[in-house]
């Protein structure tokens, strides 16, 4: 069933200006569950990238070059379904519902209706994948059976593309997405995209520009950032054993229990030891890192959510002319 869904419209920003969106996710979802909207926390638009010579309104996806596809599938023009109907496949109902407002809300900006989407999450999937170990087992082959089904079913119900806002179910996209019909967008393609498009400088003199990565799972940015960057001609640096262990991992159990100042303190040494190593952004390549620090922290600045170049690209593709 293809569903839709007003939301109120966000200011327009440019590529330019500060990324704000990035935290504060998590706080106001768990604030709207008093509240009667789905919709209660902020979609604010967080560019990807700080300085361009042009700028770009995140909200006008339609802007942005769209002749490449972020999918192993093809051209969008190629292969899209006529109906622009997007097809989300979540695993994390978090994920899902920051990506389908963000979606909405910023294709709306320019007074058009949002593309129609189609979305079929089952958040068990992601239990069963997280009981493999990222090995393949007979667990995770049957859960990558059902996404498989998943993904058929979108396709055979009219979705031009398909997208799934769970960054750790990238670390199998490869297979869920073998033999699909239609673009089936990867999140690190389309930051990669982005960032290879700002034409960033490096921090130091010398050397390539580098983006870290920071991560909860060392599987998920291995299969999902790094050959991406990589390609693209980046530097990846990711945090040592002994941050991930004393900082990294510690800060989103501070935040789950509650510890709002203890997640802060240290997320943000986290992303300073990756700073002081000459880094031009860090990529939050995490839901739980989402939200932890204040919106006006000024290390945000630093900061991307992938899942905002992920929004944009799937606007590009729901929008492509179709006969």
């Amino acid at each position: 069933m293809s569903l839709q869904r007003s939301v109120p419209i966000s200011p327009r920003c440019s590529l330019s200006e500060s990324l704000h969106g990035v935290g504060g996710a998590r706080r106001r979802w768990a604030s709207c569950r008093s509240q009667s909207s789905l919709f209660a926390y902020s979609a604010r638009p967080s560019p990807i990238v700080l300085k361009t010579d042009s700028t770009i309104d995140p909200s006008e996806p339609k802007n942005l070059d769209a002749s490449s596809s972020a999918s192993r599938s093809g051209p969008y023009s190629a292969t899209c379904h006529p109906s622009g109907t997007a097809g989300v496949m979540g695993a994390s109902s978090t994920s899902s519902l920051r990506f389908l407002e963000k979606f909405v809300c910023w294709s709306t900006t320019d007074g058009e209706e949002a593309p129609p989407f189609i979305i079929c999450n089952d958040p068990l999937v992601k239990k069963e994948l997280l009981s493999s170990g990222h090995k393949l087992t007979s667990d995770s082959s049957i859960a990558l059976g059902k996404l498989r089904q998943k993904r058929l079913f979108l396709e055979q119900s009219g979705a031009c593309c398909i997208i799934m806002p769970c960054q750790f179910l990238h670390a199998w996209h490869d297979e869920i997405s073998q033999g699909c019909s239609v673009p089936f967008l990867h999140i690190g393609d389309c930051v990669a995209k982005e960032l290879k498009a700002a034409n960033l400088k490096p921090v130091e003199y010398g050397s390539n520009v580098r983006v870290g990565v920071l991560a909860t799972n060392d599987t998920l940015t291995t299969k999902c950032y790094l050959d991406k960057l990589e390609s693209q001609g980046f530097e990846v640096l990711c945090p040592d054993k002994a941050s991930m262990e004393h900082t990294v991992l510690p800060s989103v159990d501070a935040f789950k229990k509650g510890d709002m100042e203890g997640a802060r303190n240290l997320l943000r040494v986290s992303l300073q030891v990756l700073l002081v190593r000459a880094v031009n952004m860090v990529i939050l390549a995490s839901d739980d890192l989402v939200g932890i620090l204040p919106d006006d922290d000024p290390l945000l600045k630093k900061c991307i959510d992938p899942l905002d170049a992920l929004v944009r690209e799937a606007i590009v593709c729901a929008r492509i002319p179709r006969p």
